[in-house]
């Protein structure tokens, strides 16, 4: 049984769920939550997955608290009415560690497929780097991204054999839905021109960027589109109505600065292929983009993924305005250096992530 409750999980689990559906020794059962409802639609939709059970419990201003209350005794009524032999769980969400609870609780085995990413905070990113480490402690089976991934589960205790390395699902979903002559479905970005503008894509949500380093983040994109002419930003603004209301009065009024409505997965990513950087506080995109060959900016203090970092597509800018424009400058100007982050290998892998677990489930289960 795979749970999920949110857009990145779905984007992430839909191609496994896809290979699953496609072996006549397992019988797949899908579980939503909805802990994001409209957005993982989206992706459901995109995908042709029709979940067997959606315990859709999205509320407004739902907190933590409530989601973990609502998805462990959801999960739990499913679980005991399904008995699966395993439930696959994805990540860091609050879904993901409270599933692979309820899943404990009734003794059922746990796979974790996005395991071992570490930040090395537990309140950066929040509540996710604390989710991971608790559903790492749940899990009997690993489903690790990268070497480094499996060797911050080796150093927690975790046994060799349980740890599968795999490469990333992002990039199994990645390679279906991109097109070289993807056509938008939107005025606004159907009117850039990619080929001769140099076009920067911002994402930010995070909550510890929430206050004074989001007005740095707006006010270096600003500085930057004002002094380039040839720079226009793209930010899809997150819903939360906080960052939606600052992004209107930090960037409102500037030119080649468009904020538009959040994007399904498909355009999101077709735009990930069009643009000329990536500026973002997001973990996913950390993977997608170096995928398409885009340099990253990371607007936070530290990531969970290292890998990115080391092979060179990514660069953690943290979150003052001077550091940003610094950066966001050099890449725009310095070709030597836009094209080493833009050329590097990316290290999350090939697009068969799925397969591989696939197989590593076959194996365990037939020993």
């Amino acid at each position: 049984m795979t749970v999920f409750g949110t857009r990145p999980e779905a984007i992430k689990m839909a191609p496994l769920i896809k290979e699953l559906e496609k072996n006549d020794l397992i019988q797949p059962i899908v579980c939503v939550t909805a802990q994001h409802r409209e957005m993982l639609d989206m992706v459901l939709n995109l995908f042709n997955i029709i979940p067997d059970y959606d315990l859709n419990i999205m509320e407004h201003g739902q907190t933590i608290v409530d989601i973990t209350n609502r998805v462990i005794s959801g999960v739990d009524k499913v679980i005991k009415k399904e008995r699966p032999d395993m439930v696959l769980v994805h990540g860091d969400t609050t879904t993901t560690f409270a599933a692979a609870l309820a899943a404990f609780y009734n003794k059922v085995q746990v796979g974790h497929v996005e395991a071992g990413l570490r930040s090395g905070n537990i309140y950066s990113p929040y509540p996710e780097e604390m989710n991971r480490k608790l559903t790492g402690t749940i899990a009997n089976l690993h489903f690790a991204p990268t070497v480094g991934n499996k060797e911050n589960l080796l150093r927690e205790g975790v046994e060799e054999k349980r740890i599968i390395v795999t490469g990333n699902t992002v990039i199994d979903a990645l390679l279906y839905v991109v097109k070289k002559e993807y056509k938008f479905n939107d005025k606004i970005l159907d009117g850039i021109d990619f080929e001769n503008k140099k076009v920067i894509l911002l994402t930010t949500h995070r909550r510890e960027n929430w206050g004074q380093p989001m007005v740095n983040i707006f006010e270096a994109v600003k500085e930057i589109v004002l002094h380039n002419q040839d720079v226009e930003v793209i930010f899809p603004m997150h819903r939360n109505p906080k960052i939606r209301e600052l992004a209107k009065e930090r960037l409102g009024n500037v030119g080649r600065i468009y904020l538009i409505e959040p994007l399904d997965y498909e355009p999101f990513v077709n735009l990930i292929n069009k643009c000329y950087l990536v500026m973002t506080d997001s973990g996913g995109i950390q993977e997608e983009a170096p995928s398409l060959g885009k340099p990253v900016l990371v607007l936070r203090t530290e990531t969970e993924r290292p890998e990115a970092v080391k092979a060179g597509t990514v660069k953690v800018v943290g979150v003052k305005k001077e550091v940003i424009v610094q950066m966001i400058n050099q890449l725009l100007t310095d070709k030597e250096t836009y094209e080493k982050m833009a050329n590097a290998v990316n290290p999350y892998g090939d697009g068969q992530a799925s397969k591989r677990i696939l197989n590593a489930l076959l194996k365990y289960f037939s020993n």
